[in-house]
């Protein structure tokens, strides 16, 4: 019997199977879940990559900033869902801020414009995409995003770092918001992992770096699979009063002073 027998999962974010999101639904499928994807812009990668999971997932666009894809998205994920659909579970592993926002400068220099693009696809949008599938989620559904901490600030990772920040409180308000539905709301902040999004971030190589040497539990920047399996946890009935929260998947890197 797997830790996720009978769930239905929506997972955002593949673009690679180097993915954190990719992963966790790899061991979602392994747990016994039914999973579905959303891609975005690169779609005919996006579906070749989710042919590379245990079982091939269904994949339909979804851009979390036009509103339109967001009205329309339960109507479009629903015909994959069975003949009663619903949501068990959903998967926010999405970001993105433009090159102005991240790097040497980029916090006092990035103009708003960037800034607003990197708010509202980082954080704003677990939001909107919360809102948008509510008609397919009830008790005991797990929303998750992907998190990383930013309690304190981090070189050269700027704005993005705000929009988290951001993340996090959105998550403590839908916790708040969604409770009295039964749906938990939780952030799962991980390490650094070799991703196509970590590749984008300047100065990368200081995180890995720093990150080994300080976490009581090791870190391999290389290895995906502990947080996929963190993320799944947090999408299981394993946690059934955890919400509002940020579920470290991390080594114990923030446990530790330098």
């Amino acid at each position: 019997m797997g830790l996720l027998d009978g769930k239905r999962l929506l997972v955002t974010g593949v673009i690679t199977d180097a993915s954190l999101a990719f992963h966790a639904a790899k061991i979602a499928q392994e747990q016994g879940a039914q999973v579905l994807l959303t891609g975005y812009g690169r779609m005919r990668l996006v579906e070749r990559i989710a042919q590379r999971l245990p079982a091939p997932a269904p994949v339909v666009e979804l851009d979390v900033s036009d509103q339109a894809q967001l009205d329309s998205l339960v109507e479009r994920i629903s015909p994959h869902l069975g003949d009663t659909p619903g949501l068990d579970g959903v998967l926010h592993s999405i970001a993105f801020a433009p090159p102005s926002c991240l790097g040497e400068g980029a916090f006092m220099n990035a103009p708003w414009e960037d800034v607003a693009t990197a708010i509202h696809v980082g954080a704003y949008s677990f939001k909107s995409l919360s809102a948008a599938l509510l008609p397919l989620l009830g008790p005991g559904s797990s929303i998750v995003g992907m998190d990383f901490d930013n309690r304190q600030a981090w070189p050269a990772y700027d704005w993005m770092g705000v929009s988290k920040s951001t993340l996090e409180s959105v998550t403590r308000y839908l916790a708040r918001d969604l409770g009295p539905r039964q749906i938990r709301v939780n952030l799962v902040a991980a390490g650094p992992v070799k991703t196509m999004a970590a590749r984008s971030i300047p100065g990368f190589a200081a995180f890995e770096d720093a990150w080994d040497g300080r976490a009581p539990l090791g870190w391999d920047v290389t290895d995906p699979v502990p947080v996929a399996k963190t993320v799944c946890a947090v999408l299981s009935d394993w946690l059934p009063v955890t919400t509002g929260s940020m579920v470290m998947a991390d080594g114990g890197f923030h446990a530790i002073g330098v």
